[in-house]
């Protein structure tokens, strides 16, 4: 038997989902497929294995089974299954959360910045999960805590990264989403203000990303050889402002940390990342007056300039795709028009 193991993360340094591909051996009989990935995945209950069947979340040769299917050799089995579970249980709290769409299988939020997507180490309150658990509550005050959708969270933002996210509200439904961002189907653009004035109308970088050799929270790409994830975003620039240019980049895949790497690889880190270099003066003049008006920019954003959009997907349920899209907040609105007038003079 063999067996592959792959992450699905976005934007953030810890995976979502862990992808395991089985592919049965030649000898193997006829056997349940419940109880043969009970045996085959550590920790792994029954029940657990037979919910994950019921909500899609394990498919053979493509396509969903019932619990009682029985295996055959050459068999492909692929499950996906949700890293940490012990943050299933959440803590409820009134935040206020701006619901773009919302049905019976999901919604959309905008998120705003400083806000943490879910709770994890140093931040288990505050998040925009806490405000969902909250949120779901008042809408069904008869669910139960374990019922409350951390399963639901399909891909993240960075704490600093605004714009749209979009969360399942049934198992069926995130299974579904969680393999359209895996099979990179998700139509996601950003946008984003960049240090430099690129000199292409548009491109495309293509570079391996993974944890900077130095620093263990930062990510660098490596365009050489096989080291960290295959990633390619594609750029767009929609306006140039001399010494910073704003553009638009389209996801290919979902890397963590993928815009802020790519853009610093070619040599334009986002504006005002501060993990990234990008709160210092990197293009510009020397003059006082220059530095003041780039700090009135950095007080104006406080945080890496970057947006999500736009984001469309096909409905889990309905099998349509819709397609969703977020202004730019004030705070980069303000900071890009500060640039606009800033090159004008």
């Amino acid at each position: 038997m063999q067996i592959d193991t792959e992450l699905i993360s976005e934007e953030q340094s810890d995976a979502l989902y862990e992808r395991k591909i089985f592919t049965v051996d030649k000898g193997q009989e006829p056997f349940r497929i419940d109880k043969w990935v009970q045996m085959h995945m550590e920790g792994a209950t029954r029940n657990k294995v037979q919910q994950g069947i019921e909500a899609g979340f394990l498919t053979v040769n493509g396509k969903t089974v019932k619990s009682n299917y029985k295996i055959k050799p050459g068999d492909e089995i692929i499950l996906m299954s949700l890293i940490n579970p012990e943050h299933t249980i959440l803590k409820e709290e009134p935040i206020p959360l701006n619901i773009v769409y919302e049905d019976d299988y999901l919604m959309v939020l905008n998120k705003p910045p400083n806000m943490v997507v879910h709770p994890g180490v140093g931040n288990f309150s505050g998040t925009l999960l806490n405000g969902v658990a909250y949120y779901l509550r008042q809408q069904n005050p008869q669910l139960n805590e374990e019922s409350l959708p951390r399963f639901g969270l399909v891909h993240r933002i960075d704490k600093n990264t605004t714009g749209l996210i979009v969360l399942a509200k049934t198992g069926e439904a995130a299974a579904h989403l969680a393999k359209q961002f895996f099979n990179h189907t998700v139509n996601r653009r950003y946008i984003a203000l960049v240090w430099g004035n690129i000199q292409e109308e548009e491109g495309t970088i293509n570079a391996h990303i993974a944890r900077h050799k130095q620093h263990r929270k930062m990510f660098d790409a490596y365009p050489e050889g096989d080291t960290g994830k295959h990633a390619i975003t594609h750029f767009k620039v929609l306006e140039r402002f001399n010494y910073v240019t704003l553009v638009e980049c389209k996801l290919e895949t979902g890397r963590t940390h993928q815009i802020r790497v790519h853009m610093k690889h070619i040599g334009h880190t986002l504006f005002n990342d501060i993990e990234y270099g990008g709160d210092k003066i990197l293009k510009g003049t020397i003059y006082s007056k220059y530095k003041q008006f780039v700090d009135n920019c950095f007080e104006a954003c406080p945080r890496c300039a970057l947006h999500a959009k736009t984001l469309g997907f096909i409905h889990p349920h309905t099998g349509k795709e819709i397609f969703f899209e977020s202004p730019l907040p004030a705070d980069m609105e303000a900071a890009i028009d500060k640039w606009r007038q800033y090159s004008k003079v």
